[in-house]
């Protein structure tokens, strides 16, 4: 099949695909057995910073995120929306597309004096993410364990996941997923990538890679109700906060230190250590131009059936290649 032929039946299949009901988005598995969902507890009090847990979750990053092409298709549409970290893979102080968990660091003032904190920050993998209800594609997926993933063969990297995430998690890489094969510049950005849990591993009942690197216990994991009757114990221990049991709903990650996140919240923002890839512990608020995403994203509903439609014809065109 030539382009030209193939944009014209990704034009007519659209037009049908683009008008039906929930086209796309997949359902959050919270409704599922909550005996399946799985947690972890992460103890700040007893995180020394020593990165093993980054370095465990980079290393398997590395061998997910592919190399971004060369040039990077530029968007025809509006602003460009480029977003490249392959010559910055390397780094690990921040979330990026190549690296999933990154250690938050600040100095906080206690009663006791200076404390240096140390955070690993990631996907908090929430009880209902609204990045799986309202992803334009359904590439936002959940497990019934609970954890978030992103189905790789149907993301374009539209960006709906990172703007509606409380902490606007998931990072863009570009030059990177399907979008090059059907039609790049006009439609899709790359792809989005963030923590996923581990989720082929706690399938099978085991830990995810950060939890089973930390070499102090600093990482729990478990079934989620023992998980939370754990970090309760452990605040009501030390008479300390916890961080994830509410937020959004509950999340999967559950923090527990006994410095109040409000004060760990504050030293972040004197010190100049919140930015993109650097997220804060507050939920982001609901602003207008947050609204209007969420509008646009039911707006967007034909232009996304088109693309599912076009994802489907995209496969069988390379199908038929392949088979000639």
């Amino acid at each position: 099949m030539e382009r030209r032929g193939f944009l014209k039946s990704l034009a007519g299949a659209g037009l049908g695909l683009g008008m039906l009901p929930a086209w796309g988005a997949a359902t959050p598995a919270q409704a599922a057995d909550a005996d399946a969902w799985r947690a972890v507890v992460m103890d700040v009090d007893a995180c020394t910073g020593c990165g093993a847990c980054v370095r465990a979750c980079h290393e398997r990053t590395a061998a997910r995120v592919p190399r971004p092409v060369s040039p990077i298709p530029v968007s025809r549409w509006g602003r460009d929306r480029r977003s490249d970290w392959w010559e910055r893979r390397q780094l690990t102080d921040r979330l990026t597309p190549y690296n999933w968990l990154y250690l938050q660091t600040c100095t906080v003032q206690t009663a006791r004096g200076e404390r240096q904190v140390f955070m690993p920050r990631r996907c908090l993998q929430c009880l209902n993410p609204p990045c799986v209800s309202l992803c334009p594609l359904g590439a936002a997926r959940q497990r019934v364990t609970g954890a978030v993933y992103t189905e790789t063969s149907l993301c374009f990297g539209d960006g709906q996941c990172v703007a509606v995430c409380p902490w606007h998690i998931p990072r863009l890489q570009s030059g990177v997923g399907p979008y090059l094969h059907l039609a790049p510049g006009y439609l899709g950005y790359g792809q989005t990538f963030k923590c996923d849990f581990c989720e082929d591993i706690i399938a099978g009942d085991r830990p995810p890679l950060c939890v089973a690197a930390c070499p102090h216990q600093a990482q729990h994991f478990g079934p989620y109700r023992e998980m939370v009757a754990l970090a309760r114990q452990m605040a009501d221990e030390r008479r300390g906060d916890l961080f994830g049991l509410r937020e959004n709903g509950g999340t999967c990650l559950i923090y527990v230190s006994s410095i109040p996140f409000r004060d760990i919240e504050a030293a972040l923002l004197r010190q100049g250590l919140i930015s993109p890839g650097r997220p804060s512990l507050r939920p982001v608020g609901a602003s207008l131009e947050r609204e209007n995403r969420l509008v646009g994203t039911v707006l967007a509903a034909p232009l996304a059936g088109a693309a599912l439609a076009g994802l489907r014809l995209l496969r069988d065109h390379w199908s038929e290649k392949h088979e000639d």
